[in-house]
C-alpha cells in the first residue's frame, strides 16, 4: 500500500540524461518518505521520446511535521 505518488518525466535529451540525478536529489531532500515501489517507462512517437519515473511512497509515521 502507498499513500503518495510522485511523477518525474522528461522529453528533451538533456532532461532524460539528468532524470536520475533529479530523482536522487528529490529523494535526498525527502528523507522522511518511504519508497514502496517504482515504475520506469519510455514512450515515443516519430518525433518525441518521453522517459517517466514514478515513485510510490508513504510518509514515515515517525516523520517530523
Amino acid at each position: 500500500m502507498f499513500t503518495c505518488v510522485k511523477v518525474f518525466s522528461a522529453t528533451k535529451a538533456r532532461e532524460r540524461e539528468e532524470l536520475g540525478d533529479t530523482v536522487t536529489r528529490w529523494l535526498k531532500s525527502n528523507a522522511d518518505f518511504e519508497v514502496v515501489d517504482t515504475c520506469v517507462s519510455q514512450s515515443s512517437d516519430n518525433e518525441f521520446h518521453c522517459l517517466s519515473m514514478v515513485i510510490f511512497y508513504n510518509v514515515r509515521a515517525d516523520a517530523k511535521t
